[in-house]
């Protein structure tokens, strides 16, 4: 009866670690984004940036995947590389698309910041750095498998 419970438990621990980082920025690096550009999270939104010298695209969906439509909605993007700053502003091109041209280069150090508000929501804000080389995070995401520390097994008095 007892190992019954130990299983149930362990499975309990397990759902909950692996959805409270089901959205980390390590898991958006471990996943295809779905057009192939950078995701974040931001409130209830996943980001998805697309960038290219001159250019940048977002897609936006919900935590489900799901198209939130952007219309009435707009974006600012801070794209920095080193001191240069350049401020890029982003326009519903149509479903769940924002896109905004600037002169501004892009180099594995360029960090773009996103701040997005649409209508009747509040603004929200991510981070990316879109040609940061894959597999670079510092940490990577499987220091966390190795957090489960010492193994205490907890033997409940006999009855």
């Amino acid at each position: 009866m007892k190992t019954m419970m130990l299983g149930v438990l362990s499975v309990v621990i397990l759902a909950l670690t692996l959805s409270a980082e089901a959205h980390t920025d390590e898991y958006f690096e471990s996943v295809q984004a779905p057009h192939g550009g950078q995701l974040r999270m931001t409130g209830p939104y996943h980001m998805e940036l697309l960038a290219k010298d001159g250019e940048l695209t977002v897609y936006v969906t919900d935590h489900a995947d799901n198209v939130i439509g952007v219309d009435g909605g707009l974006a600012k993007a801070t794209v920095e590389t080193g001191s240069n700053r350049t401020q890029v502003h982003l326009h519903p091109v149509g479903g769940n698309i924002l896109k905004g041209t600037g002169t501004f280069s892009l180099t594995p150090s360029t960090v773009v910041i996103v701040f997005m508000k649409l209508p009747n929501q509040e603004g929200y804000a991510a981070r990316f750095m879109p040609l940061k080389p894959k597999g670079e995070q510092g940490e990577k995401a499987s220091s966390h498998a190795d957090d489960a520390g010492p193994h205490h097994h907890h033997h409940s008095p006999k009855h």
